[in-house]
């Protein structure tokens, strides 16, 4: 055994592999992306791991694994579980043979956008175990715990972090990986697990289901995993804290104790009797009612939904416990944001018995009106990066909106998850929507049946598109739908980490791996038009969007280029960018109408400024600000081409050779 500093992504990755898991998939969203990302990143030998097309392929491979007696994992944001779930149930319903674990990081306080989605809910509602890591050591042990589990009653196992574990880091004690366990595969055939084909096949398999999570919670009694500490105070203090509150709560108690004038108090805190759950789902009955034997309050501490606090206020009335039950449904604690030490504090606070301990010291809740430090930045708006061919693709879109005699506020333009979405920001302020992956086809399709009289144009990433805008598409193919779709297609799933897509050249792709041809893929669903073009041609972009605008029946605009980042990692450059200060007229065009972060302004000896200037480092020379400048200060500069076998310095984005791509 040796001890490693790992995120709690990597921890979870680790530990799946000292649990032998032999198939890992899933799709990247912060904050469970590290997790896969670190398992790609080594040499795993008879183990498969992969980006999948999205989180309801993912599973549904890991499932077929699990099936077949393997041991699988798959990988999610709490917004993936929606898209897996159709499947989830369905599986959850038949079992499993080798162990499945769904791993998913839930976001409270949305560090990383989307709802404040608590997949727990999931859990109650899927009859499913779901393990909940307090720390990254404890996120390496639990996930072969849920291994475990899985194969011990045959179901799949949630395993869930939330962001501040996932991206925590501290010291791990780790094994050494377990090579996965040579087993036979498992070939069975029984409709009575395996289909949904009748009533009884179904009721049965929801029996069989109800009885494993009841197999589940005694299997998780029996191994400890929820901890009870009983005070021998009677009539005292009890607490219940689940998750990645259990960081906070012995430093919570600490303070608490330390600083209140109620020396009363400050013995009942000291001697408070604690439940950590692991497992909200199955629910620890017995060890809560033992906890509302030795206490008379109760604080319940849990991040978003009140799930345990509802299970042990229907236990407290169904066995005549009088006390009080402290937590989010007598409003003393929020349905929102992290819980640290002020959310603990407070509730600590409302279990006092006078008005002395309510001064008890407490940091105090952010509102958003703290006063401001002596130092500050300027205001940024969040937008793409330099040399980003989407800057090229929405000024292209801006200028055949205009050259059509309209504004933006006249053309509604959808908008999708990913680098894509920051098209609503300045300078470009064009997207008016963002709902969940592929949404930008069906709302701007429910808009046009409403009748919109303007042209309606649906903005999609091809990561995007790849795992939910096609069948939006299809759908607006078939009933032929006034719209133009614009993919914007940089090859990679960037706005999460550059991973791999099903349109990633095959030389980037993984061993045994190709690239899938967007292009003909839109071209085979029959749409009236198809046009590709390329982004840093932003006339190109404007004809093709505008050509369409007011056409009848569907029509797709692929603006395709490679990620800029990516582009510029392998020396992918074909062009500088120059300024000539004495043409500058400093009108800041660029600046404005761009927004890109290479240009800034130049200051004189005298601190005045002088003209425009331009970061090397940033700039990858794709001219678009040039196309702009009024007066021909910006000069684009070819270069000698320095792109690596393989590539294609003419689009700039990996041609499908199939050759190896220099690093």
């Amino acid at each position: 055994m040796t001890k490693k500093i790992l995120m709690g992504n990597e921890a979870v990755a680790v530990g799946a592999l000292h649990a032998g898991v032999r198939v890992v998939t899933g799709y990247p969203g912060t904050p469970s992306t590290g997790c896969l990302a670190h398992l790609l990143s080594l040499d795993l030998p008879d183990r498969h791991v992969e980006w999948s097309t999205n989180e309801k392929v993912a599973f549904e491979i890991a499932a077929g694994a699990a099936w077949a007696g393997q041991r699988a994992m798959c990988t999610m944001k709490m917004s993936g579980v929606n898209v897996a779930y159709d499947a989830l149930i369905s599986i959850a319903y038949s079992g499993t043979n080798g162990g499945l674990v769904i791993y998913v990081a839930d976001d409270p306080g949305v560090s990383a956008g989307m709802p404040e989605q608590d997949t727990r809910g999931f859990a109650v509602m899927s009859d499913l175990p779901m393990l909940e890591p307090s720390s990254p050591s404890e996120a390496y042990r639990l996930v072969q715990e849920a291994f475990e589990l899985s194969e011990a009653v045959g179901s799949p196992v949630f395993l869930r972090l939330t962001t501040a574990i996932a991206l925590a880091h501290t010291a791990v004690d780790v094994d050494e990986p377990t090579p996965p366990e040579d087993r036979p595969v498992i070939l069975e055939k029984d409709i009575a697990k395996y289909t949904k084909a009748g009533s009884k096949i179904c009721l049965d398999q929801h029996r069989d289901l109800i009885e494993r999570l009841n197999d589940a919670a005694e299997w998780v009694r029996v191994r400890g995993l929820n901890r009870l500490d009983l005070s021998d105070e009677p009539a005292g203090l009890g607490i219940v804290c689940s998750g990645a509150v259990n960081a906070y709560l012995d430093e919570a108690l600490a303070s608490a104790a330390a600083e209140t004038a109620d020396t009363a108090f400050a013995s009942r805190v000291d001697d408070a009797s604690i439940l950590r759950i692991a497992t909200t789902v199955p629910f620890p009955e017995d060890a809560a009612r033992r906890l509302l034997d030795r206490c008379d309050t109760l604080l319940v501490l849990e991040e978003l939904e009140p799930i345990a606090e509802r299970r042990i206020a229907t236990l407290a009335q169904r066995i005549g416990w009088t006390g009080r039950i402290v937590g989010k449904l007598d409003e003393t604690l929020p349905r929102l944001g992290e819980y640290r030490l002020s959310a603990i504090h407070k509730g600590l606070q409302a279990c006092g018995t006078s008005d002395a301990t309510r001064r008890v010291s407490s940091p105090p809740q952010a509102t958003g009106h703290e006063p401001q430090a002596t130092t500050r930045s300027a205001p940024r708006p969040i937008t793409v990066c330099a040399g980003c061919p989407h800057r090229g693709t929405y000024l292209g879109i801006e200028a055949a909106i205009e050259a059509a005699g309209l504004s933006k506020d006249d053309v509604l333009v959808t908008g999708d998850i990913g680098c894509t979405i920051l098209g609503m920001n300045p300078p470009f302020d064009l997207l008016w929507t963002e709902v969940s992956m592929g949404s930008s086809l069906g709302i701007a399709q429910g808009y046009v049946l409403a009748g919109i009289e303007t042209p309606v144009i649906a903005t999609i990433g091809d990561s995007t598109f790849f795992h939910g805008g096609i069948p939006g598409l299809i759908n607006a193919i078939q009933h032929n739908a006034r719209l133009t779709l614009v993919i914007l297609d940089n090859g990679w799933t960037s706005m999460t980490g550059m991973q791999v897509n099903p349109g990633t050249d095959d030389a980037l792709q993984g061993e045994g791996s190709r690239q899938v041809d967007l292009p003909r893929v839109v071209g085979g669903l029959g749409p009236d038009s198809v046009t590709v073009v390329d982004p840093y041609d932003v006339d190109a972009v404007a004809n093709a969007v505008g050509e369409s605008l007011f056409a009848p029946g569907v029509h797709v605009v692929i603006a395709q280029r490679e990620c800029a980042i990516q582009a510029r990692r392998r020396g992918v450059l074909d062009a500088v960018m120059t300024v000539d200060p004495e043409t500058c007229i400093l009108c800041k065009k660029c600046l404005r109408i761009t927004g890109c972060p290479a240009l800034s302004i130049r200051q004189s000896e005298s601190k005045e400024p002088s003209s425009i200037q331009i970061d090397e480092g940033t700039c990858n020379g794709c001219g678009i600000c040039a196309t702009v400048c009024p007066t021909g200060a910006l000069v684009r500069v070819p270069i000698a081409p320095r792109t690596p076998p393989g590539e294609n310095p003419a689009s700039g984005r990996p041609s499908n050779t199939g050759k190896e791509a220099t690093t």
